[in-house]
């Protein structure tokens, strides 16, 4: 069974994560709380599937949004993408949990504690951003070994303007959230990096 990849926020950067994992053999719950936000994601990811591909699952989680047919684009692949309305209908059966929100401290530690506290402890909590420390992250959270950062601008990634992606981690990483992130990146076609979060790391050379 492929792994469960819960996407929070279907902005731009939430859309294409979605697309990616799917084709990569994720199984993918995208959420937002905005149904607005939900209905224009359905809508690129049907433009975005190119021929090849079969849509096999399109699953909405919220008022207004009708369930479409199976379209079956030419290929016995399958792509699943579930759109939800909560983040616990996302988190429910997740192995990665990557959040979407802006990179600002406010707002990525509300997150962090939601999806903590709903999420289940096996899951991996991963967030982009350039500003903030993963340790600090992590430190207020219940699973400080499972939480990275993707140190990378969300339009860097969504226009495919890197082919590594770097991914900070604390002293207390678990090896297993390491080995799941090395795989999700890797099917999705990109080189995944490792460092240190530079704050952990300038503290242990003192």
């Amino acid at each position: 069974m492929p792994e469960t990849i819960a996407i929070i926020g279907a902005g731009p950067l939430g859309r294409w994560l979605a697309l990616r994992a799917a084709r990569g053999g994720f199984r993918v719950l995208l959420e937002d709380v905005m149904p607005s936000n939900l209905h224009h994601a359905h809508e690129w990811l049907r433009q975005a599937l190119s021929p090849g591909w079969l849509l096999e699952q399109l699953t909405p989680g919220v008022p207004g949004l009708q369930e479409p047919e199976a379209k079956v684009l030419g290929s016995s692949h399958d792509l699943s993408v579930s759109f939800v309305s909560t983040i616990e209908d996302a988190v429910r059966e997740a192995d990665l949990a990557i959040d979407c929100v802006p990179d600002e401290l406010e707002s990525k530690l509300e997150i962090f504690c939601l999806l903590d506290r709903m999420a289940p402890p096996r899951s991996v909590l991963a967030t982009p951003t350039t500003r903030l420390s993963i340790a600090d992250l992590a430190s207020c959270t219940y699973r400080p070994d499972r939480c990275v950062a993707i140190v990378a601008e969300a339009s860097s990634l969504c226009e495919g303007a890197t082919e590594e992606i770097h991914m900070q981690t604390t002293s207390k990483t678990n090896p297993e959230a390491i080995l799941l992130l090395e795989r999700f990146w890797s099917r999705l076609g990109f080189l995944p990096r490792f460092a240190l979060d530079p704050a952990e790391a300038a503290n242990s050379h003192r």
